[in-house]
């Protein structure tokens, strides 16, 4: 009898496994290109075979790109559109994405495959496709005028290639201000031969950053002053916490476009940058740290084994990225007593400089079976760019596995 995917992990072998546009009629591909594919029917990948070793990505609050088998190569639909997102439950935003996501879903595929990804624009404007920091075709690369005509409203065009690399990439529109509007989404590919150590955890994290001004829900794209930070379309403390077992070994794959560099900081534990966007790094070039730069247009891949129980704060360390709506004023800032705050000094409004910082707590309205068991005010220290890495006695770990199934399954 196939074990559960725990005892799998526990013996260290993990398995692999809206706003819309309106649709427009899809038109044929662009002259001196191969026609397009039909768009595969949306169904889930066939589950891995039990032999493959290495962990499924995990992409909290983004979902996986469905694909099918069609003579021998993995085909995937990847609709451009209008998408309503929710950086947090009281912050909808109309931003542009894939399939409904902002960013899109995770294409997930393994070394050596053949894909086909078929686009079908539906925004309101022509687009292309670029895969960075994969070694493709000249006529695969997704550059406008150079390899390519545009892909414009309505149209088709099916990207196809051999995958040769592994490692941590990337898929976005090559229009620059339709990736201000968060036209990104993760691209995996799995090794042929396993990573070693072993990861019983993958996680994937892109980062991205919107200027929205108030009351308006469109980002200003030719903005440079940036009030909203997201992780994988969330801000804290919508974030979507990763849990993990105690003594598990941990990936984190971080990408980041947008107009800033990210110090992306872990606490609690020490970890190892193991690969890049050019893919894994030789084991003699791995250095430890807990605070690693993500550059715009750049991925890391950090390791490290999760010894020290906790819950743990992961977060970008620019002080302005540690905060939500933060925008230029005229003349004092409100005052943080008045959200009930950790209290104010008698002779506060005399101090210059005063109020700096907000405090302001709202468990209940973020609240998930992934926050169950997190310390009461935890959301006041949540905002911006920053999410929990929660490291898991079995106790506590199986709990909240049972109340994700609940969730999922409709139950209380």
């Amino acid at each position: 009898m196939a074990k559960s995917r725990r005892d799998f992990l526990r013996l260290g072998m993990a398995t692999a496994a809206g706003l819309v546009a309106s649709r427009a009629a899809a038109q044929p591909a662009h002259t001196g290109h191969a026609p397009p594919a039909p768009a595969p029917e949306p169904r889930a990948a066939r589950k891995p075979e039990p032999s493959r070793t290495y962990a499924p990505v995990e992409v909290p609050d983004v979902p996986k790109l469905p694909w099918r088998w069609e003579n021998g190569v993995k085909v995937f639909h990847l609709t451009p559109e209008v998408v309503k997102t929710s950086f947090t439950p009281w912050k909808t935003v109309n931003t542009w994405g894939y399939n409904g996501s902002t960013p899109g879903p995770t294409i997930e595929v393994e070394e050596g495959d053949r894909v086909r990804i078929v686009v079908e624009n539906r925004l309101p404007e022509a687009t292309v496709m670029h895969w960075h920091g994969l070694e493709v075709p000249i006529e695969m690369d997704g550059v406008e005028g150079i390899t390519q005509d545009f892909i414009a409203p309505g149209e088709t065009f099916p990207y196809e290639f051999t995958l040769h690399q592994h490692g941590t990439f990337f898929y976005h529109s090559h229009r620059p201000m339709q990736q201000m509007m968060g036209m990104i989404g993760l691209f995996v590919v799995h090794p042929k031969k396993a990573y070693t150590p072993h990861c019983d955890r993958d996680f994937g994290l892109i980062l991205q950053e919107w200027a929205t001004l108030p009351n308006n829900p469109t980002p200003n794209t030719f903005a440079m002053e940036f009030n909203w930070l997201t992780i994988n379309g969330k801000s804290a403390p919508a974030t979507t916490p990763m849990l993990v077992r105690l003594g598990e070994r941990v990936r984190l794959r971080f990408v980041n476009l947008g107009m800033d560099h990210h110090p992306m900081h872990m606490h609690g534990h020490t970890w190892v940058t193991t690969g890049t966007e050019g893919g894994r790094m030789p084991r003699v070039m791995w250095r430890p740290g807990n605070t690693e730069l993500v550059g715009v247009a750049q991925a890391r891949d950090l390791e490290f084994v999760a010894t020290n129980p906790g819950d743990w704060m992961i977060h970008c360390h620019l002080p302005h990225h540690m905060m939500n709506a933060m925008v230029s004023m005229v003349g004092p800032m409100s005052d943080p007593g008045s959200h009930g705050a950790h209290g104010t000094a008698p002779d506060a409004r005399q101090v210059p400089g005063y109020p700096q910082d907000m405090w302001m707590v709202m468990d209940k309205e973020v609240e998930k079976p992934e926050t169950y068991g997190l310390r009461p005010t935890w959301t006041g220290a949540m905002m911006g760019m920053m999410t929990l890495i929660r490291v898991l006695k079995p106790e506590m770990f199986d709990k909240i596995q049972e109340l994700k199934a609940q969730a999922a399954g409709g139950g209380k």
